[in-house]
């Protein structure tokens, strides 16, 4: 059994262990809270996008924290997820698949759209560094809003049809509209919950500790730290940083599929450059490569503009004050320094030495 626990808790490990303690209990807590009515319908309502947005945090704290890459596309990998599972669900519906299964399906199907998208674009785009690095995936992300905007999707019996810009499309009775230009995706099935919202994070979890303590995750932070040094010891600099940026843009498609069957209604411009901004927020206030910091972060930022929704005119101002002091104390190394040596017994004996 002390063996078990000295495992759990190594120092190497220590950061994983505690990920996964804190998702279980807080999954424990929040499901009887909402089972013995003590969680209000707003609380509730935010259950599923607050897993969404972590999974997708996740997913950019390996891009930036770990491969140390400025990904601004985050929303449009998102984007990409939602509306690939809103169509993959409508078709799936119509076949008589059952909620949870065709909600795991699209989830699926959101991450490997999205990560196939990540990895043609990662090819031109990983040979940038720095402010074009993410100026280009702005852009990217900026094109998949404009695309999707403009595209007109439904089926019927005699199957799919398509139209760009203008709706050319003419479907049969009893045929659906799957995406309807800028209406985006209407009279969806919503069947989505917090329980598969968990499950993802966790995965996600999984598939980054793994990879960030694998070879390949220490080839992507060697060539984060010192390219130079990376190369020069048979380290292959693209392929490394196309890893981490294809599996985060699955795991933000993955994100994007359960926030879209989350809502019956959902546009385009959910996903614009507001959105990739917050999400950098998140990861930035949560800590660089601290996947705990990030989940901590995601969910206070979610939930604060709701908490201050009864200040009306004043909570965006308040928010932003907020904003400005994490940052400050998150950045405060004299802060973090005195943090560090009560946490490790110091405090006490550098008093008794002054």
């Amino acid at each position: 059994m002390n063996k078990v626990i000295n495992t759990l808790f190594n120092p190497k490990v220590r950061s994983r262990t505690i990920s996964f303690l804190v998702v279980i209990a807080a999954y424990v807590i929040l499901t009887l809270l909402s089972a013995t009515g003590h969680l209000s319908r707003l609380f509730t309502s935010l259950l599923v996008p607050v897993t969404a947005y972590i999974v997708a945090a996740i997913g950019l704290n390996l891009n930036v924290g770990i491969s140390g890459e400025l990904n601004l596309g985050q929303a449009g990998f998102m984007s990409i997820g939602a509306f690939s599972a809103v169509v993959v669900s409508g078709v799936l519906q119509a076949a008589g698949v059952g909620d949870i299964l065709r909600l795991i399906i699209c989830m699926a199907a959101g991450a490997l759209i999205a990560a196939l998208m990540g990895w043609l674009i990662s090819i031109p785009v990983l040979k940038l560094q720095g402010d074009y690095l993410a100026i280009v995936t702005l852009a990217f992300g900026q094109i998949i809003k404009s695309l999707i905007t403009n595209m007109y999707l439904g089926f019927d019996e005699n199957g799919f049809q398509f139209s760009f810009v203008n709706n050319n499309t003419s479907l049969a009775p009893g045929g659906k509209m799957l995406l309807n230009g800028p209406m985006g995706a209407t009279g969806t099935a919503r069947i989505s919950t917090f329980t598969m919202g968990i499950l993802l994070i966790a995965v996600s979890l999984i598939v980054v500790y793994n990879l960030m303590y694998s070879k390949s995750g220490r080839a992507i932070m060697a060539a984060r730290d010192n390219r130079i040094a990376a190369e020069s010891v048979g380290i292959n600099i693209s392929n490394t940083k196309m890893l981490a940026f294809v599996v985060s843009a699955g795991m933000a498609g993955a994100a994007g599929a359960l926030y879209g069957l989350n809502y019956s209604t959902l546009v385009p411009n959910k996903f614009d450059f507001n959105t990739s901004i917050l999400i950098l927020v998140y990861v930035v206030l949560g800590g660089l490569g601290n996947m705990n910091g990030t989940m901590i972060a995601t969910v206070v930022l979610v939930l604060l503009p709701e908490l201050l929704r009864s200040m009306q005119d004043y909570r965006m101002l308040i928010y932003a004050i907020v904003l400005i002091l994490i940052m400050l104390l998150t950045n405060n190394e004299a802060l973090k320094n005195r943090i560090d040596q009560i946490r490790h017994g110091k405090g006490s004996a550098g008093a008794k030495e002054g």
